[in-house]
């Protein structure tokens, strides 16, 4: 099966590493131009220019703060009505971790901000294209954790639990319009993120974060951490022509990890 985004315009967030960065890249390989979005202009900018050196196309960043809600919805708002967009993929960097017993609801309310506040509205930008052109993919970045919650992960759990129920809502009314929602159970990457995360819990256990690691893959019956490029076949496919009937689905990419279907 080949995969061609010709002609459309993908709006990638979180993509100056991890799973973001994986997604642009095979986005970019299928043949569709993209717009990168995330904090770092020097990293966005070697990889835009790298993107055009091997793929003869034209590529974009835009410097964002998924931090700073009300500055992130003017940027957006402001650069979405002179490009528009055919595929978006809803991404950002992850919030703190840390249990229930830790957060407060100001943690909580930044959390709704920084995961679901800036999906919705940048969704919300996007969409009047889609509906006039009768075609649209929107990607949303979730968790396994939504399914099977991590304790250590209380915010990641609540907020993108909400974002999920949320893009199965809005995939039945756009649905008509030619347009799939989609959104993807994270498992466990070989990403910075998850390093961090297994640092911290390291520390919190006294044990090294080899040991963290070791007993996560312990759980995965493919006994290994995901690539980030395989996330980034998922993610082409979903934006795809061959997807067109896959609507309203929440996919675990995790390896087998989760135990409940």
């Amino acid at each position: 099966m080949h995969i061609s985004l010709e002609g459309k315009h993908a709006l990638v967030g979180g993509s100056s590493k991890g799973i973001g960065r994986a997604i642009a890249l095979q986005l970019a390989s299928s043949g569709a131009e993209l717009t990168l979005a995330a904090r770092s202009e020097s990293v966005l900018k070697e990889l835009c220019d790298a993107l055009e050196q091997t793929t003869g196309k034209s590529h974009r960043y835009l410097v964002v703060d998924y931090t700073d809600l009300h500055a992130y919805k003017s940027l957006i708002h402001s650069y979405v009505r002179k490009h528009p967009v055919d595929i978006l993929v809803n991404n950002t960097q992850g919030p703190p971790a840390g249990t229930s017993l830790e957060k407060t609801n100001e943690d909580y309310q930044k959390a709704f901000d920084l995961l679901f506040q800036t999906a919705v509205y940048t969704t919300e930008q996007v969409l009047p294209h889609m509906q006039k052109s009768g075609w649209g993919r929107i990607i949303n970045v979730a968790s396994v954790s939504v399914r099977e919650p991590l304790n250590y992960l209380v915010l990641s759990n609540s907020i993108r639990a909400a974002l999920v129920s949320w893009a199965k809502t809005l995939a039945g009314d756009v649905g008509p319009f030619g347009i799939t929602v989609n959104s993807i159970l994270t498992g466990y990457f070989n990403t910075e993120r998850l390093s961090a995360l297994n640092q911290k819990k390291a520390e919190t256990l006294g044990v090294s974060p080899d040991e963290v690691t070791g007993k996560l893959l312990e759980q995965v019956p493919a006994r290994r951490l995901g690539r980030p490029e395989e996330y980034g076949y998922l993610a082409a496919f979903l934006a795809s022509e061959q997807a067109a009937y896959l609507n309203g689905a929440t996919i675990p990419l995790d390896g087998g990890l989760l135990r409940s279907y």
